[in-house]
C-alpha cells in the first residue's frame, strides 16, 4: 500500500503508537529562517587540550591513559548515580517523585580526535560494537539496571560539546519513556499476532523496497514509514534478536558495516559532517523475558534542506504531533542515491 506522495496526511508508528504528519507540498516554501554554520571537521590527530584525547587529564582531575582503539570510563558528570536513593513522595498523585539510580558511562570510539564513525574503517567500528555488547552485558547483569541505553550525539547542532569521536551509555533502573512505550506496543503485538512487530514491518518494506537505503546479511537501513526527522533512519536486525548481546561475531560485523555506510551517506548527502542523535533500542534487563522485543537502532538527523538548514520541533509539533515535509520514500531515495565512499576520499 503507498501512501500519498503529494497531499497532506498522517502515518501511524506501531512502535510507539503515535502519529506524525506528512505535508510533502510544503517543501516548496522559500526558507527565511536561521541558517546553521557549516560543521568543521576536527583537524588534528591528537587534541592537547581534548580531555578525551588519549594521555590527557578530564575535567574531573582523572587522567586518560594511552589508549590505542576504545576507551571506556564512568562519567565525571553523571547524570545518574548508583547511589541516589530509592525514597518515593506521592502527594495525591499530583505531586510524585521517586529516585532513580543508574550508572552512566562514556566510550571513546578512537582516540583520533579528528575522525567520526563516518571517517573510521569497519574494523575500527567493529571495536565500538564489541565494547556496546560488553557493556550491556556488563550492566544489565546488574539487578538495580533495568534499561541500557547507549547513544551517541554527533555536531554541535546536537548539542555535543567535544568533537572527539564518542558516545555515552545510561543504565537506568527504571525504563526510559521511549522505551517503555517500545515495549508496550510490541508486547501487544506479540499478545495479539504471536509474532514479532519488527520482524513483520522489515518483511514489509524488504518487500516493498521503497525505503530501504542500505542492506547486508545481518542488518538492513531504512526510513522508516513514520518518520518524523527528514533524514531519520532505523538499522533492523534480520534475525530476530532482543539485545546486542544476542548478536553472533559475525552480525557485529556485519552491523559496523551497515553503520559506515549509512554515516558515509550521511555525509554525502549534503558533503558535511553530518550531524545526529543516535542510539539503539534493546530488550530491558529487567530479568523477565521479552520475547517480543527486536533490536534496532534510531538516526535522528536535524538537517532539513541543506548543511546550514535545521529542521526545528517547534509550534505544532510541540503542542500539536510531529510533521515533516519530505516524504520518507524521497529521504530513502537520495540517502539510498548517495555514493558509498566518503566525499573527503574521493
Amino acid at each position: 500500500m503507498s501512501a500519498p506522495q503529494n497531499a497532506p496526511h498522517r502515518r501511524f508508528n506501531p512502535l510507539t503508537g503515535e502519529w506524525v504528519l506528512v505535508s510533502p507540498h510544503r517543501t516548496q516554501r522559500p526558507w527565511q529562517g536561521q541558517m546553521e554554520a557549516v560543521a568543521v571537521p576536527a583537524g588534528l590527530a591528537h587534541d592537547p587540550t581534548c580531555y578525551l584525547c588519549a594521555g590527557n587529564t578530564r575535567m574531573g582531575g582523572q587522567r586518560n591513559p594511552d589508549y590505542v582503539d576504545t576507551f571506556v570510563f564512568d562519567n565525571d558528570f553523571a547524570a545518574l548515580t548508583p547511589t541516589a536513593p530509592a525514597a518515593r513522595n506521592d502527594d495525591r498523585g499530583l505531586l510524585v517523585s521517586e529516585g532513580e539510580p543508574g550508572i552512566c558511562r562514556v566510550v571513546c570510539f578512537s582516540p583520533r580526535h579528528d575522525l567520526t564513525l563516518a571517517r573510521m574503517s569497519v574494523a575500527e567500528i567493529a571495536r565500538v560494537v564489541e565494547v556496546w555488547v560488553d557493556q550491556t552485558r556488563n550492566l544489565g547483569a546488574d539487578p538495580a539496571i533495568g534499561a541500557v541505553q547507549i547513544f551517541e550525539n554527533r555536531g554541535e547542532m546536537m548539542g555535543c560539546s567535544n568533537p572527539h569521536p564518542h558516545g555515552q551509555i545510561w543504565a537506568s533502573h527504571s525504563l526510559p519513556n521511549e522505551l517503555a512505550k517500545e515495549t508496550e506496543h510490541q508486547a501487544a503485538w506479540h499478545a495479539t499476532h504471536d509474532d514479532c512487530l519488527l520482524c513483520a514491518y522489515l518483511a514489509r518494506e524488504l518487500a516493498l523496497g521503497e525505503r530501504i537505503v542500505h542492506q547486508n546479511a545481518d542488518f538492513v537501513v531504512l526510513v522508516p514509514f513514520w518518520a518524523v526527522w527528514p533524514f531519520e533512519t532505523m538499522v533492523l536486525s534480520r534475525r530476530h534478536a532482543a539485545s546486542l548481546t544476542d548478536l553472533d561475531a559475525a552480525e557485529r560485523e556485519s552491523l559496523a558495516e551497515a553503520l559506515s555506510a549509512l554515516t558515509i551517506r550521511y555525509d554525502n548527502l549534503f558533503q558535511t559532517s553530518f550531524p545526529y542523535s543516535m542510539g539503539f533500542h534493546q530488550a530491558p534487563t529487567d530479568g523477565a523475558a521479552h520475547p517480543e522485543w527486536h533490536l534496532h537502532g534510531h538516526f535522528y538527523p536535524p538537517l532539513l534542506r541543506s548543511a546550514t538548514v535545521k529542521k526545528f520541533m517547534v509550534g505544532f509539533e510541540l503542542l500539536g504531533s510531529p510533521q515533516r515535509d519530505i516524504t520518507a520514500e524521497a529521504a530513502a531515495a537520495r540517502l539510498r542515491e548517495m555514493p558509498a565512499v566518503h566525499y573527503l576520499d574521493r
